[in-house]
Parts: structure tokens; sequence; C-alpha cells
């Protein structure tokens, strides 16, 4: 599949649309109207990539709607060179639209057909995360810790410990929180002990599963 002109023009189209929905962020606003979102999507959909909508990937996922990419990573505030843990890689189109604000990412999905795949199309692409992981989500990535964000694309029941310990002092944390809907919800680290959380309306997410692998 190719990147038209036509795309680019449902492109600028869907930017506009984010941003009357509320994004302000000039840097996101740039990454959507960059990103190829078609070639993320099973070819069969390539009509409905510049919708405002979340859509079936495989593996029982969604890609996100347009709309949730950008408040989540709006809601990070990524500077170049911040190191990002992404849990759920998904179609990859969210690490995209964080390698485009140059952030140094760090993924981890838990669906190994889905890990295979986006692998696959990352190295075709040229996209380049720091690293790209097969695993458990809920872990984390000690490792690497601590990180300046971490963003969440599952819904999860509860926020997950280890999360909270790998994010450094004046880190931030975008997760959506709850069962059915999720509430999506930003913490903002200001110590070692303290963290300051702010919810920010609902939202719909497949479920972050635990130790699924």
């Amino acid at each position: 599949m190719k990147d038209t002109l036509k795309h680019r023009g449902m492109r600028n189209k869907l930017a506009e649309i984010v941003e009357a929905k509320g994004i302000t962020d000039k840097k996101v606003l740039e990454a959507i109207k960059t990103i190829p979102r078609h070639l993320f999507l099973d070819s069969g959909f390539e009509d409905h990539a510049y919708q405002d909508k979340a859509f079936p990937i495989g593996a029982d996922q969604t890609i996100s709607q347009p709309y949730t990419v950008a408040f989540q990573t709006e809601l990070l505030q990524v500077k170049p060179n911040d190191k990002i843990l992404e849990i759920g890689t998904g179609s990859g189109y969210q690490t995209a639209v964080l390698l485009h604000l140059k952030a140094r990412v760090y993924t981890i999905e838990r669906q190994q057909e889905l890990f295979k795949k986006t692998k696959l199309f990352f190295t075709k692409m040229g996209y380049r995360p720091k690293k790209m992981i097969f695993g458990d989500g809920y872990k984390g990535l000690p490792e690497e810790a601590p990180f300046d964000g971490i963003i969440v694309t599952a819904g999860a029941p509860e926020v997950p410990k280890a999360l909270m310990s790998q994010l450094k002092v004046g880190g931030r944390l975008v997760i959506p929180v709850g069962e059915n809907e999720q509430v999506m919800t930003l913490f903002l680290r200001k110590s070692e002990k303290e963290f300051e959380k702010r919810e920010l309306g609902a939202f719909r997410f497949v479920p972050l599963l635990e130790d699924k692998n």
C-alpha cells in the first residue's frame, strides 16, 4: 500500500476533527497529519483509516481511535529524548506517534501474533523503538526504569504497582482504569512516596490482561 496525496488530505481532515474535539498540542496534531494510519490497518480497512474510530486489528485487539491516541499523548507531554514505556504495542500506531515526537520508546506487547506482525511492520517502515518486547505489561520493564512517561493502551482494572514504581520523579503515567468502561487517569509522580492523581473522562479500551502469555 502506498501513501498518496489523497491519504494526506484525509489525514489533514482527521487532524482538524481531533483538534475540534479539544486537542491543542501542535506536535501531536502534526503527528496525526504525518503518520500514514492506513498502513497500520489491514488493507480491507483502508477506507476507514482516517475516520475518528477504533478498528479491529486481530488477536481481539483494536487500533485506538485517533482522538484517544492524541488525548493520551497530549497528557504525556513528551519532550524530545524522553524515555517512554508503552504497554500494549498493538498495531504500532501509538508507538509511531511517540517516535514522531522524538521519544525513546520501549514498548511491550503480550499477544504473540500481534507482536510478530508489528515487529515486521516496524522494520519495513523504518520505525525504531529502543526496544520492542513480547511480555506481560503489568510488570513494566524494571531493567530500563525509571521512565519519563508511561502510557498504557489497554483498560486496567487497577493501576499496576510496578508501573507506579518505574516512573521517574516528575514523570507521568497515563492509564485507562476500570472494568467495562475506563476513566482516563493521569498520575504525576511528585516525590518518592507522593503521586498526584487526575481523572479525565470515560473511555472504552480492550482489557489489559495479566500473565496471559
